[in-house]
């Protein structure tokens, strides 16, 4: 059983949601506000949020600004604005996901449910949260170092300051060695919409991950772009 935020100002909209999550297994508590959502977050532990972009007191936009600061749980945009822009920010600030309407509450739940076990798969899927490094059994260290618990990654011991998007797409590169990773792949685990269209976004979180990375050793790439396929981690050799 998960315990599910909405945050969404329209009642009728907000009771189908409510109804639905339960239906689905989930415990729920609705907030209103914006505000009132950072105070419950403040106060009580949630799995997921589903949160409305047009609040009636702050955008939910900033919502996630600010639980991004401190917190790495999932966030569901559920919205009216369709524009690709609105899209790509949402995902951008470290949304899971993000509905446009119209979408029925069933939809909702099932897309609640995936992020839910993707969350599950992106904690546990990294054993003993490292990556091993076979190739250098004598370092103190490996090259990387994953805590799937804290979403962080640690390279050559220097620990990357990474976007959920980011750290999401180079833990899956990470949990398999020189396996060839589609967009699709990628933008799946990262928990972006597969739709044609977002494939750039892989490219260009790829592309800020190199820079970090580059910044702490500037003659490695340890990501290997294939054409007409997408990514793969390779070990230092």
């Amino acid at each position: 059983m998960r315990h599910i935020l909405v945050v969404k100002d329209e009642a009728a909209i907000a009771d189908t949601l409510l109804y639905a999550l339960k239906a689905d297994g989930h415990t729920t508590h609705w907030a209103l506000l914006g505000r009132d959502a950072l105070d419950y977050l403040a106060t009580a532990s949630v799995d997921l949020i589903v949160l409305d972009v047009g609040l009636p007191d702050q955008s939910g936009f900033e919502v996630c600004k600010q639980l991004r600061r401190t917190s790495e749980v999932p966030v569901m945009f559920l919205t009216a604005r369709a524009a690709e822009v609105d899209r790509i920010i949402g995902l951008e600030i470290g949304a899971d996901d993000y509905v446009v309407k119209p979408f029925s509450p069933r939809e909702v739940a099932v897309r609640v449910r995936a992020i839910l076990k993707r969350s599950v798969v992106s904690r546990k899927g990294i054993t003993e949260n490292r990556v091993a490094d076979a190739t250098h059994p004598a370092r103190a260290e490996p090259e990387f170092l994953v805590d799937a618990e804290r979403a962080l990654i640690r390279y050559r011991g220097t620990s990357l300051a990474l976007t959920p998007h980011e750290f999401q797409i180079l833990a899956c590169l990470l949990r398999r060695p020189e396996q060839v990773f589609t967009h699709d792949q990628l933008l799946e685990a990262a928990g972006i919409s597969t739709q044609a269209g977002y494939a750039r976004n892989v490219d260009a979180h790829v592309k800020d991950l190199r820079t970090k990375l580059r910044a702490i050793h500037a003659h490695r790439d340890p990501i290997r772009t294939h054409r007409g396929f997408s990514y793969s981690y390779q070990p230092d050799a």
